[in-house]
């Protein structure tokens, strides 16, 4: 199992929406809206690294207000 973190940045005032719309991705664990240079953090577990880069390319950066990701593999 691979266990990654997902940081996202949205477009202004989109962060509740891009909040919600991530929670709808099968491999989203759990996320919440944070202060920082980031707006989102979502975690994402998946069998295989593969699983983790499809998820982030095709699901979470298509989705509306998303507009950078950044996503860290745990290493534990």
């Amino acid at each position: 199992m691979v266990h990654a973190y997902v940081l996202v940045k949205t477009s202004a005032g989109k962060s509740s929406g891009v909040l919600e719309s991530i929670g709808a991705v099968e491999p989203v664990t759990t996320a919440h809206v944070v202060a920082g240079n980031y707006d989102v953090i979502a975690e994402v577990d998946a069998p295989e690294v593969y699983d983790v880069l499809r998820a982030v390319s095709s699901d979470l950066q298509s989705l509306d207000g998303v507009l950078d990701t950044k996503t860290y593999l745990a290493m534990d």
